[in-house]
C-alpha cells in the first residue's frame, strides 16, 4: 500500500504541465534520434548534459530517461521499412521485418513494434515499480566490501561482453579508470596526476569526456570512414495488424518481455544479448517455421522489440538502487544524477524520494506517449532520413563544442574533447568498445573509496573480500566471467 501511495504521489509530480512537456519532448526526440541510423541515446544524452545542467532535476531526469527508451521505439521503423538499424537494440527486428515489408506487409511489422514495445515497457515498469524498493532495502544493508566486489562485477562484465575481445574491453576499462584517478583523492586530499594543470584539479570532467567520445567522436569517425550508401525504403501502408496476426503476437510479447527484464538489471551488454535471445526463442517454438527467412514471421519481429524495450526500462533497477549502469546510456545517466549533487544508490529512495517515483511514474506517461507517436506518425519519422548527413554531424560538432564550452568557458576543455575525440576515432575503427571507458571513469573513484574502505574495516586484510558470504560470492562470478568463455572455446577445439 506504502508503494501504491509514493507512486500516486510520483503520478502528481511527473503530470505537472512542465514535467509532461519534458516527458513529451525527450520521447519526441528520442524517437528521432532511435530514426536516425549512427546516433543514438548515449550520443544524445552525453551532448545535451551540459545544456540542461540548469533544468530542475526531476524535469531533466524525466527528459533523459524521455530520450533512452524513445530510441528503441524510433529504432525500429528504419530497421523494417529500410534494413537500417537505427540502434544496436533493433538489429534483430531488421531480420524479419525488412522481409516482411518487401513481401507487402510493412504495416503490421510496425504495429507489432509498437504496441510490442508498449506492452512490454508497460509491464516492466511494473516491475519496477515492485523491484526497485525491495531491492533498496536490500542494498542498504550491504557494506563496503560487497560494494567493491559488486563494482568490480560491473567492469569484468561489461569489459568481456562489449567489444570485439576481452582484452580490449579491459583495455578500454583502463582507460577509463585511469583517467577516474586524476584530481584531488577523496580520502587524503593529495593531488594525483594533474600535470600542472589547474581544470584537471576536480578531475576528468565526465560530460567533456562522453561528449568526446560519443557524439564528437561519431561525427567524426562519419565523416572520414562512412560511405555515402543510399537505402531503397519499402512502401509503406496502414499500421494495423489481423486477428491472426494479433493471435501470434501477444505470446512473442510475453516471453520477450520475460527474458529482457532480468538482462536490463544485470551488467551483461546491452539489448543485443536479449533481442539475439528473443528472436531465436520465437524462431524455435514457431508453428510457421516456414515465413523465417523467406517472407518475415511477424514473432520475429514481436519478440525482439518487447525484450529490446523490457531491457531498456530494467536499467532503471540496478541504476535507481545500487548505483551501478548497466548500459553506456545508464552510465550516463548516472552521471546526470551526480551534477545535480544526487547520489544514486540504496539511499536516493529517502533522501530523493520525490524524483524517484516522478521518474517511475514518467516511464507510465511516457509509454503511452509512444504509443501515440509511433503508430499515427510513422511516416513524419521516416522523413528524418532525407536530412543529408553533413549538416546534421556538422550541428552535431558545434552543439558539442558549444555546451562543453559553455561548462567552465575553459579553452582547455575543447582542447581535451577534441583529443579525446580523436582517441573514439582510433577506438571505433579498430574495435574497441567505448561504454567501458565511461563506465571506469564513473565507478573507478567510487569503487576506489569501498576497496579503501573495505581495507579499513579488514584492518589492512585482504581476508575481509573472502570472509563475507556475499562478497564472496560476487568474486566467484568475477572469476566464472572471465573464464567461462575460454573454457567453452578451448572444450569445442578439444
Amino acid at each position: 500500500m506504502d508503494t501504491w501511495n509514493l507512486l500516486m504521489g510520483g503520478f502528481a509530480t511527473a503530470a505537472t504541465p512542465i514535467n509532461l512537456l519534458w516527458a513529451f519532448v525527450g520521447c519526441a526526440l528520442g524517437t528521432a534520434i532511435g530514426v536516425l541510423p549512427g546516433l543514438g541515446p548515449a550520443v544524445t544524452v552525453a551532448m545535451l548534459l551540459p545544456i540542461t545542467s540548469q533544468v530542475e532535476p526531476t524535469a531533466s531526469m524525466i527528459f533523459f530517461c524521455g530520450i533512452y527508451y524513445g530510441a528503441m521505439y524510433g529504432g525500429s521503423t528504419t530497421s523494417i521499412l529500410l534494413n537500417t538499424p537505427g540502434e544496436t537494440g533493433t538489429m534483430v527486428t531488421a531480420l524479419e521485418g525488412f522481409k516482411m515489408a518487401k513481401s507487402g506487409r510493412a504495416g503490421a511489422a510496425l504495429a507489432t513494434s509498437a504496441i510490442g514495445s508498449f506492452v512490454a515497457g508497460t509491464i516492466a515498469t511494473i516491475l519496477v515499480t515492485l523491484a526497485a524498493p525491495l531491492m533498496a532495502s536490500f542494498a542498504v544493508k550491504l557494506g563496503p566490501p560487497e560494494y567493491f566486489c559488486l563494482m568490480l562485477l560491473a567492469f569484468t562484465t561489461v569489459s568481456a561482453v562489449l567489444g570485439q575481445s576481452t582484452l580490449r574491453g579491459l583495455t578500454s576499462l583502463f582507460l577509463g579508470l585511469a583517467m577516474g584517478v586524476v584530481g584531488i583523492d577523496q580520502i587524503t586530499g593529495q593531488l594525483r596526476y594533474a600535470g600542472g594543470v589547474p581544470e584537471l584539479m576536480d578531475g576528468v570532467e565526465v560530460v567533456l569526456v562522453a561528449v568526446g567520445l560519443f557524439a564528437v567522436a561519431e561525427a567524426l569517425y562519419n565523416a572520414l570512414y562512412e560511405g555515402r550508401s543510399v537505402s531503397q525504403m519499402n512502401k509503406m501502408n496502414k499500421a494495423h495488424m489481423t486477428r491472426a496476426e494479433w493471435k501470434r503476437s501477444w505470446p512473442a510479447w510475453m516471453r520477450g518481455t520475460v527474458i529482457g527484464f532480468p538482462f536490463g538489471t544485470i551488467p551483461a551488454g546491452g539489448t543485443e544479448i536479449p533481442t539475439f535471445l528473443s528472436y531465436a526463442t520465437e524462431r524455435k517454438l514457431s508453428k510457421h517455421k516456414e515465413e523465417f527467412g523467406t517472407t518475415g514471421a511477424i514473432e520475429g519481429v514481436a519478440g525482439p522489440e518487447a525484450a529490446n524495450n523490457s531491457a531498456v526500462t530494467a536499467t532503471l533497477v540496478p541504476l535507481l538502487t545500487l548505483g551501478i549502469p548497466t548500459s553506456v546510456t545508464a552510465a550516463i545517466l548516472l552521471n546526470a544524477f551526480q551534477n545535480y549533487g544526487i547520489n544514486a544508490g540504496p539511499q536516493l529512495f529517502q533522501t530523493s524520494s520525490t524524483l524517484v517515483w516522478a521518474l517511475i511514474a514518467s516511464l507510465y506517461i511516457g509509454n503511452v506517449m509512444l504509443l501515440v507517436l509511433n503508430l499515427p506518425m510513422v511516416g513524419l519519422w521516416v522523413k528524418l532520413l532525407k536530412i543529408p548527413k553533413a549538416p546534421l554531424y556538422a550541428g552535431i560538432l558545434i552543439f558539442a563544442t558549444v555546451g562543453v564550452y559553455g561548462m567552465r568557458q575553459s579553452a582547455f576543455d575543447l582542447y581535451l574533447m577534441y583529443g579525446l575525440a580523436l582517441v573514439g576515432v582510433l577506438m571505433r575503427r579498430y574495435d574497441f568498445p567505448i561504454a567501458p571507458v565511461i563506465v571506469g571513469l564513473i565507478l573507478g573513484p567510487l569503487a576506489e573509496a569501498q576497496l579503501r574502505n573495505a581495507l579499513s574495516i579488514g584492518s589492512g586484510d585482504w581476508t575481509v573480500f573472502f570472509e563475507r558470504p556475499m562478497s564472496l560470492t560476487l568474486l566467484v562470478v568475477v572469476v566464472l566471467v572471465l573464464l567461462t568463455p575460454r573454457l567453452l572455446a578451448w572444450h569445442r577445439r578439444a
